[in-house]
């Protein structure tokens, strides 16, 4: 049977849009006079809710997973924090407060595109390192989260990562400020809230790619656990200045 030059661009074409995920990262640089940035830097669960109006409402159960959204707050302690965010659909940044932010977003495409086999490169990532207890654990009771740290955290990242298709060269983790979310009902004062501490482990190195299509997969889905409140999103860069 021969196939038309249209038909076969339009296959082609769909084959290349299926192959391609589609995500946007957003840098926003927060403004620390704002008042909405202020109230939001001090409630985790505050800063979820504004970030989930840059995306579509109506997206049904668990919208900030159909929306593919991940956040980081980046702070080196010198100037304005960074928040970083990422969705697979393109984000409406005019739904921020005026004054929130200073807003630059891109496309991922290039950067899913270019990972390869043996591609070095810069990551970081804040990440929820826990561990589940099992029902014989002298360490919590069943099914309790404990905060792992120093070399447990190191080897919760490694073999994340290595699921995540990355080999680890280097690793350098360092414990966040405590990720806090307070609860309750609309309208309730924060007394008459219930506060859900959420603990973050930064993790710093050098890496290499060695399963492309599992790191595009933990690229846009996450790593871990407590995405909602600022953990899972993993970022990459050349490994050398300039590439």
């Amino acid at each position: 049977m021969t196939t038309s030059p249209h038909t076969a661009q339009s296959e082609e074409t769909a084959q290349d849009t299926a192959q391609t995920p589609t995500a946007w990262l957003t840098r926003l640089r927060l403004n620390p006079a704002s008042r909405a940035v202020q109230h939001d830097l001090r409630d985790a669960a505050a800063l979820h809710r504004r970030i989930m109006t840059l995306v579509p409402s109506g997206l049904g159960d668990s919208p900030r997973a159909r929306a593919g959204l991940l956040f980081r707050l980046d702070h080196d302690g010198t100037g304005a924090p960074t928040l970083l965010v990422q969705s697979r659909t393109a984000p409406n940044t005019a739904h921020l407060p005026t004054g929130y932010a200073d807003a630059r977003t891109r496309q991922m495409t290039p950067l899913l595109d270019a990972l390869r086999p043996g591609l070095t490169v810069r990551y970081r990532l804040l990440g929820n390192a826990v561990k589940r207890c099992g029902r014989n654990s002298t360490e919590g009771r069943w099914k309790q989260a404990i905060v792992l740290r120093g070399a447990d955290a190191e080897h919760w990242w490694t073999a994340q990562a290595r699921k995540a298709g990355l080999a680890l060269h280097t690793v350098h983790a360092n414990n966040a400020d405590t990720l806090t979310a307070w609860h309750g009902p609309a309208g309730t004062m924060r007394k008459d809230r219930t506060a859900v501490h959420h603990q973050g482990t930064r993790f710093d190195g050098i890496a290499t790619v060695h399963d492309p299509e599992a790191l595009r997969q933990a690229l846009l889905q996450g790593i871990g656990r407590s995405k909602s409140y600022g953990c899972g999103l993993l970022s990459l860069a050349p490994a050398t200045p300039g590439a």
